[in-house]
């Protein structure tokens, strides 16, 4: 079968629960749309830019159906590049704050996320957008993973700036709210009352203080009861930088309702976007990283999306054909080559191909309906994919191990019968 390589602006992913959009390219050519779009709608958006170290951060990958059975990425890909000299970068980084800005609503707040090496920059930058008034809080997110320095004390925080638009910007503490029995008790005493309820107690300066292990306690601008992620911990998804969740549901939680708005410019790989869902807020994301959305597919499979496609480049070797059935049309993949020189190492095959679908184009819009994506429980990618007799035109599209997505026309005509 002739397959005709599309172009492709939009993809809709149908799902259950809050919807959210997604876009593909750099943040400051995307912000006039986002703007356009959604300024003034957004209850918070969250920050975790580049820090400004000079390096270049990977991605770890799994490659074909044995690295999903052994659960080790074989392929190490670019995630980004952090090397802005100093000038550029906080000139990059204004323009995204005063963006940010513009999108959050009257009641809105903005949490950077950042470290050691651009908190003291970014801190005067954030008076300036924001003004030294909407300041709220330094946040120290404390951990122990990583390295242990000779020279110096080690490294081992972030910094979260946490601004408001303006005075009348809503926060809710309890969505910050930790378990007593994972704060420390120093000195208190254990006890239990009638009720059976457990409960802290001590004395000091005449008075006795209680407290009871089933009531919440407030977090304080020190967050250590947030561990960082451990290099075997079940969340990784390969991503380099990526957050924990429960940071990112701590987060959203304090500064938004149900049904809010959270954005996020510098999206990565997602863990803000899957906090907003799971919590049942809206969001929208970016990120100009291939594999960045890569992983988000893969973090957000079953969530209501709309991916904004980036274009891609390359012209892989695609082989499928079509028959026509009962009331569907029975897609058959039956090559996927990676061509030449497109990467520093060579594939297999299939082995190159993390997922496909196929689906109809309406109105511009690719709407997958059958769709198959590697797993841990599912590691070999089926090869036939049954698709329900519909309007528009048919498209087959394919994501590969290097983040890229093709989508390519099928003539209903070419289909065997």
């Amino acid at each position: 079968m002739n397959l005709q390589r599309l172009t492709v602006a939009t993809e809709y992913q149908a799902g259950k629960g809050s919807k959210g959009e997604v876009f593909s390219g750099d943040v400051l050519e995307l912000l006039p749309e986002l703007t356009d779009r959604f300024g003034e709608k957004a209850q918070m958006v969250y920050l975790d830019p580049p820090f400004g170290t000079g390096g270049r951060f990977s991605c770890r990958v799994r490659v074909g159906e044995k690295d999903w059975e052994t659960s080790k990425p074989s392929l190490t890909d670019i995630a980004y590049n952090d090397n802005l000299p100093r000038n550029e970068y906080l000139a990059m980084m204004r323009q995204v704050l005063e963006g940010a800005k513009a999108l959050l609503n009257d009641t809105g707040t903005i949490f950077l996320h950042i470290d050691y090496r651009m908190s003291a920059h970014l801190r005067l930058l954030m008076d300036q957008v924001f003004g030294e008034k909407n300041f709220l809080n330094e946040i120290i997110w404390t951990y122990q993973t990583g390295g242990r320095a000779k020279n110096y004390f080690s490294r081992k925080h972030d910094v979260i700036l946490f601004y408001r638009k303006n005075h009348q910007y809503y926060f809710d503490i309890y969505g910050a709210a930790m378990e007593r029995t994972a704060v420390r008790h120093n000195h208190l005493k254990r006890h239990v009352d009638a009720d059976g309820r457990v409960y802290r107690s001590i004395r000091s300066g005449g008075k006795v203080y209680t407290y009871y292990d089933d009531e919440p306690v407030f977090a304080g601008d020190v967050w250590d009861d947030v561990s960082h992620m451990q290099q075997k911990d079940p969340q990784r998804t390969g991503y380099e930088t990526q957050k924990p969740v429960r940071l990112l549901e701590r987060i959203v939680r304090c500064g938004t309702r149900p049904g809010d708005l959270v954005m996020d410019l510098f999206s990565g790989s997602g863990t803000t976007l899957v906090a907003a869902h799971q919590l049942n807020r809206g969001f929208v994301g970016a990120d100009s990283a291939r594999q960045a959305h890569s992983v988000m597919r893969r973090r957000l499979r079953g969530a209501p999306v709309l991916w904004h496609i980036g274009g891609t480049e390359g012209e892989p070797l695609v082989a499928a054909s079509g028959r026509v059935g009962v009331g569907n049309y029975e897609i058959s993949l039956q090559a996927y080559e990676m061509e030449k020189g497109v990467s520093a190492r060579s594939f297999q095959g299939m082995d190159a191909l993390d997922d496909w679908s196929v689906g109809y184009l309406r109105d511009g819009v690719y709407h997958a309906i059958a769709a198959e994506r590697r797993s841990k429980a599912h590691p070999r990618l089926e090869c036939v994919l049954n698709l329900p007799a519909l309007s528009g035109e048919i498209v087959l599209s394919t994501g590969d191990v290097l983040g890229r997505r093709m989508f390519y026309r099928l003539n209903r005509e070419e289909m065997e019968f």
